[in-house]
């Protein structure tokens, strides 16, 4: 428990103190965030914000997390090990996209095959490990096995697995459009896989994840950093966390849903994201089947500020959103653990 704490707080701590020192480093270097000329024209005034504020969270993450290892004894596990490797992966990704922005001065980073070349093989490096190193089954459940399961079979299962981190890590990306809107969101996703992965290390036998403690430490030092990174991206942003920090966090956060056996409960967890990803399809579709809008403009919250609702309205509706979607998927992980009736305590 302490390491979990430990974890948490170092993470929160070491973004808090290293952002505003990452903010100074790219203003000296003249790095920041350039506007898409579609999206609304209030985020015009945005243009030049220091962007790439992802490696304080990545750095932030990492030391949250090898200071409940090194220093307080936590163990080591195949599975924590691999959600590292995904999230600073899809940071690296991310990372290179964003270089490329503020290099060439444009709105549009790597290419679309290019980046979908580099998620597909970071997350596919990560199925074969999770299901090799980690010995993940490769049967997809709810909250655990015998609960509600599908057995796919290695192959479809390693596809799975790819397209859920893929499609977890744009989903944020997709998200992060206002300041702070996905940190603050994610800061929910992630506490509460916190307190399931200790539940899971806590009933073991009920739930067969043996590296609960470890992923638990995992999602709470992601939490940890997005709380620190949060208190300069909160609106008025002095940064933003750019695809460096948004694929990373989104990758984590399906890495760990798939890692805690959680595959059917992971949308609910991550409603929010669902949310404003549907509403990018629903728009794509119908104005290439209809050529109608549904929204005034996608992704979802953009089209809410294009009604009239200022930007912190629209971001603090949406953490609510975020809130209510974990306290949901919480609800029903416990509920299928009362429905056990007599475990070991």
């Amino acid at each position: 428990m302490i390491a979990i704490f430990a974890a948490g707080g170092f993470a929160m701590l070491a973004a808090a103190i290293v952002t505003p020192i990452l903010i100074k480093a790219l203003k000296l270097r003249g790095i920041g965030q350039q506007i898409r000329e579609d999206g609304p024209q209030r985020h015009v005034v945005k243009a030049g914000t220091p962007t790439m504020g992802g490696l304080a969270i990545l750095g932030a993450f990492v030391i949250g997390y090898l200071v409940a290892h090194a220093r307080l004894g936590a163990p080591w596990t195949s599975d924590g090990i691999l959600v590292l490797f995904v999230v600073l992966g899809f940071g690296l990704v991310g990372f290179l996209d964003d270089w490329i922005k503020v290099r060439h001065h444009r709105s549009l980073g790597l290419t679309k095959s290019g980046k979908l070349g580099g998620q597909i093989f970071v997350a596919l490096l990560f199925a074969l490990g999770a299901r090799y190193l980690g010995h993940l089954s490769d049967t997809i459940t709810f909250v655990r096995t015998g609960a509600f399961s599908i057995n796919l079979g290695t192959p479809l299962w390693v596809i799975f697995v790819v397209l859920v981190i893929i499609g977890a890590s744009n989903a944020v990306n997709l998200s992060d459009g206002l300041d702070g809107l996905a940190a603050g969101s994610s800061i929910f996703a992630f506490s509460i896989l916190c307190i399931i992965g200790y539940w899971q290390f806590r009933h073991v036998q009920v739930y067969g994840v043996s590296s609960g403690l470890d992923l638990a430490i995992a999602a709470v030092a992601m939490a940890g950093a997005c709380a620190g990174f949060l208190w300069w991206n909160a609106a008025p942003a002095r940064i933003f966390m750019g695809d460096t920090g948004s694929l990373a966090i989104g990758a984590g956060l399906g890495a760990l849903g798939l890692e805690m056996q959680l595959d059917l409960l992971l949308p609910i967890i991550a409603g929010l994201f669902v949310i404003i990803t549907l509403s990018v399809v629903i728009q794509v579709a119908s104005f290439r089947i209809f050529h109608r809008r549904v929204f005034r403009m996608a992704p979802l919250h953009h089209h809410f500020e294009l009604i009239g609702w200022p930007e912190t309205t629209v971001i603090i509706r949406f953490w609510i959103l975020a809130g209510l979607f974990t306290a949901l998927a919480l609800g029903l992980f416990y509920a299928d653990f009362l429905s056990l009736g007599q475990v070991v305590k």
